[in-house]
């Protein structure tokens, strides 16, 4: 019988040998996120859109089609053939009950969802099923696909209900495949009191042992998986992985100068790290790292030197590479797929969906409408007065929760342009998919599969090297 891969002390380990899990998330698949496939505003409403404007068949049709040619066969055997082993799968609840029918599963939502880890597991690839997007919203950004700018989660606890519900469906369902890594069960949580996230994990663990005593926990820590602070106020559970998101602000618009390794640059690498694995370090655990990597420009970003920045961008993930290995961590870089501004692989412009939505997609970066890596410089002059406002006639913004999000520039962003104007983009979005044959939408579904992307060579060259190296 095959082996669980368990944790045993600061490892990971399988058969009782260390092994380092590394790889990436299928973002923007069974979770769709806007800047990912090119949409606007929230999942939930650009599916509601797309119903509206193609009638249920036509709808139904182009996300299985979608869901299929984004990841196949192909993909698996590319992603091994890289010498990665572990893909983490982020999951929208949606799949799996609709809100005005709760805690009632939907076989449905497995489909695509057990192909891909059947075909992960014929490539010799681990899979970690994520919780990306729970009911109510874990978190208040976008792709916890909640639609508002709270975290209600926390404050219901009927979503908390659902949410154990479908882990136990999960649990009962994988219980026995040992290709399946184990269960992140809540992705970047946002609990302003801390209390209620580790109650969340006490429970789910409790749920998921109770049916599925065998598979690892990936546990995110609080503030988009940076904040550790309280876990040690809790007894630690069992067989669980406590991870970090280690983004760097060297690979973002936000950083106008260039990574060149300098002393200080090097050391603010070290030092965010540090601080956000220091619990796991203290308790001896495995470090998994959930969530990092660079965005990158393309030619047609105005920005002359889009190469250069790249360049940059890129020995900033280096780097970070480097200093993971050095001490065995495990990693999942941010992300596989997606219309080319942040995957390893990317949808050529030569296909019938960039094409289609090219004037769209450059909307929105020009309206800095999506909140991931945006370069908001053409709509700052309007925004930055509100901002001093804000800081004259409530100076108490500056401590909102939580402050990862720097307030109160991002809470105006996420309200005005995420929101409000992501909102009536979606309906924008829609027109474009008007009067769609069958034929056509199958031609734009197809334009993300993989015989239709381009591969990130650089990139890809850094992440294959660094898989070489082992625990």
């Amino acid at each position: 019988m095959a082996e669980y891969l368990t944790v045993k002390g600061s490892s990971i380990t399988l058969g009782g040998e260390p092994i380092l899990l590394k790889g990436a998330a299928l973002a923007g698949w069974m979770n769709m996120e806007n800047f990912i496939t090119g949409y606007a505003g929230h999942e939930f409403q650009v599916r509601a859109e797309l119903r509206k404007r193609l009638g249920d068949e036509k709808y139904t049709f182009f996300f299985d089609k979608f869901l299929e040619y984004f990841f196949t066969e192909e993909d698996a055997k590319l992603f091994s053939s890289l010498g990665l082993n572990c893909i983490r799968i982020p999951i929208n609840y949606r799949h799996f009950e609709d809100d005005l029918n709760p805690r009632v599963i939907k076989e449905s939502g497995f489909k695509h969802l057990d192909r891909v880890i059947d075909l992960c597991a014929k490539h010799k690839i681990y899979t970690v099923i994520d919780l990306h997007a729970a009911p109510g919203g874990q978190n208040n950004d976008w792709h916890s696909d909640a639609g508002n700018h709270q975290a209600n989660f926390w404050v219901h606890r009927d979503f908390q209900d659902r949410a154990v519900n479908l882990w136990e469906h999960i649990a009962k369902r994988y219980k026995d495949n040992t290709w399946v890594a184990g269960y992140n069960s809540l992705n970047e949580p946002t609990d302003e009191e801390h209390t209620r996230l580790l109650d969340f994990y006490a429970r789910v663990e409790k749920a998921i042992r109770a049916i599925d005593p065998h598979h690892i926990l990936f546990l995110d820590g609080n503030n988009f998986g940076a904040d550790f602070s309280r876990f040690a106020e809790r007894p630690l559970l069992p067989n669980v992985v406590y991870a970090c998101h280690d983004y760097s602000s060297y690979g973002f618009p936000s950083f106008t100068g260039r990574f060149t390794r300098t002393a200080e640059q090097v050391a603010n690498h070290e030092k965010q790290f540090s601080r956000k694995v220091e619990f796991m370090r203290s308790i001896n655990a495995p470090i998994w790292n959930g969530e990092f990597g660079p965005v990158y420009q393309n030619a047609g970003d105005g920005k002359p030197d889009w190469e250069e920045i790249n360049d940059s961008r890129l020995a900033a993930l280096k780097h970070q590479l480097e200093m993971y290995s050095a001490v065995n961590v495990s990693w999942s870089i941010w992300l596989w797929k997606d219309v080319g501004f942040q995957g390893m692989v990317y949808v050529s412009d030569d296909t019938p969906y960039m094409r289609l939505l090219k004037p769209f997609i450059e909307k929105k970066k020009r309206l800095a409408a999506d909140s991931w890596g945006n370069d908001d410089r053409q709509v700052r002059h309007l925004f930055e007065p509100i901002e001093e406002w804000l800081l004259h006639e409530v100076p108490g913004v500056s401590e909102r929760y939580p402050k990862l999000q720097r307030p109160p520039k991002r809470p105006l962003a996420r309200l005005v342009r995420e929101i409000l104007l992501s909102e009536e983009l979606v309906h924008e979005y829609g027109s474009y998919f008007e009067g769609k044959t069958m034929d056509e939408l199958d031609e734009l579904a197809r334009s993300f599969s993989l015989s239709n992307c381009i591969q990130r060579s650089t990139l890809n060259e850094f992440l294959m090297a660094d898989a070489k190296r082992t625990a």
